[in-house]
């Protein structure tokens, strides 16, 4: 029994034992990280961009002298001689047109109405590649859809002799995320109704905003699909359209849409360069668009795009020191009716090596984001910049660059990305407006986008190491 007794006392206390945490020595705090110093060059061209005027003088002088810039009409094609002239003026080599032909779509009369059940006009506008009504319109009972996933929903055939309405609830979100998913809405709605039978469609502009200003944008009709009428309404309007459905009578519209495609046209990209001093080096590209939808005079989408990588770019030309990549400017023809500038670009040169791509499309407000997709061997390249961008307000954010429409084609082929991402709060209150004019326009924010792109060309373009090229998603 006493022998039992030890044993039992023995076999309790071993998992006591086992439970009992070891002592250890507290681990050594680790080290902080050795504070990356920003090239003095890189610093002083950066601080004296906070003062710079020249960004928004092209602004001011592209939405001036020009105004609207409607893909492929006469007026991109004055738009592409001011360019010229003015990036020559500038200083910039090589400064050329690259043409290219495409559709041409222009707008017509638009106008609309509810004849029942409570007679009222509507603001709206047609949307890119539209069809037309006759021209004394369509009147016809409209469907309501709160949300494209109901349009979805809808039986083949249930909108026959009908007009569909496709609403949506988009908020302005700072890194402009919920365009991607309110924005087909626009983008794929107008084919959706015309294949379950629709005569026409209005949508909710895509924008966060409450005016009664309509918002225009491209929409697309696959091969096979019959083009219908497609307009947006203004917010206001779109907010009583729904009202008087919800008063559970019967809706009938009266619309006039008489826009014409024209057949094809001539539109072209503006190319500019400052030359680097290493020829086996590639190329660092960077622009934006220089065509507008024509409600507005184009002025946050995008000269002011132009107008901030135009100015960064001169500032590298102007320091006396020449990059080690060439820098190339361009300034993009056609890209709100198709990225057809950005897929003539990369047919022209997408055999060309090119370092970088960056793209300023998405207005003139304060840049608080950037990311980089280089190769793993050129992760000092992105701390470099991230070190020069910190006093500006910009972090580094966690996912892989790639924005940006009319570069889109050469990240395809595998070209690395540098983003710097504005902020969004406000972007969608304007875009593709009558309300995109200069007023829009921050003088202060527009500086310190051009700081932000001067420090990142000064930091990327003279960069050692190899950038890439990418590997790309099959």
């Amino acid at each position: 029994m006493k022998r039992f007794a030890l044993l039992a006392a023995a076999a309790l206390a071993a998992p006591l034992a086992a439970q009992t945490p070891a002592i250890t020595q507290p681990a050594a705090p680790s080290p902080p990280p050795t504070p990356i110093k920003v090239d003095p060059f890189v610093a002083k061209l950066r601080d004296a961009a906070l003062q710079d005027d020249l960004a928004y003088e092209i602004t001011e002088g592209l939405t001036t002298e020009v105004g609207q810039r409607l893909a492929a009409t006469e007026a991109e094609a004055r738009g592409r001689t001011w360019a010229v002239a003015k990036l020559k003026a500038l200083g910039f080599r090589n400064v050329r047109v690259e043409p290219f032909t495409m559709p041409v779509w222009v707008r017509g009369q638009e106008t609309a109405e509810i004849t029942a059940p409570f007679p009222q006009k509507l603001e709206l506008t047609a949307l890119g590649n539209s069809a037309a009504t006759p021209p004394q319109g369509i009147t016809a009972p409209v469907v309501v859809f709160r949300e494209y996933n109901d349009l979805l929903a809808a039986p083949d055939g249930s909108l026959r002799g009908k007009i569909a309405y496709i609403g949506h609830d988009m908020a302005p979100t700072q890194d402009g995320s919920s365009y991607g998913a309110y924005g087909v809405a626009r983008r794929a709605g107008p084919a959706i109704a015309s294949r379950k039978g629709a005569v026409a469609v209005v949508i909710r502009s895509i924008g966060t905003d409450e005016q009664r200003l309509p918002h225009t944008g491209g929409t697309n009709f696959p091969a096979g699909v019959q083009p219908i009428p497609a307009a947006a309404l203004s917010h206001s309007d779109a907010n009583q359209l729904e009202r008087i459905a919800a008063r559970g009578k019967p809706v009938t519209m009266r619309l006039v849409l008489t826009p014409r495609q024209l057949g094809r046209g001539e539109s072209g990209n503006v190319v500019a360069e400052i030359p680097g001093t290493d020829r086996n080096a590639g190329v660092v590209l960077i622009g934006g668009h220089l065509d507008s939808w024509d409600l507005g005079t184009g002025a946050i989408d995008d000269a002011s795009g132009l107008g901030i990588t135009t100015a960064a770019a001169k500032r590298i030309m102007d320091s006396g020191r020449r990059p080690r990549r060439t820098i190339r400017v361009v300034w993009f023809g056609a890209e709100e009716v198709g990225v057809f500038g950005g897929r003539a670009y990369a047919q022209a040169h997408g055999g060309e090596r090119h370092d970088t791509a960056a793209e300023s499309d998405f207005g003139a407000d304060r840049i608080w984001r950037f990311e980089t997709n280089f190769l793993p061997g050129a992760k000092a390249v992105t701390d470099r910049l991230g070190a020069a961008l910190s006093p500006l307000g910009i972090s580094r954010g966690t996912g892989r660059a790639g924005d940006g429409a009319d570069v889109g084609p050469m990240f395809a082929l595998g070209t690395p990305a540098v983003d710097l991402n504005q902020s969004g709060e406000r972007y969608f209150d304007i875009h593709h407006t009558p309300d995109d004019t200069l007023e829009r326009v921050d003088k202060e924010q527009l500086r310190q986008n051009v700081a932000a792109w001067t420090a990142m060309l000064a930091v990327v373009a003279y960069a050692p190491e190899e950038l890439g090229p990418v590997p790309v998603a099959k």
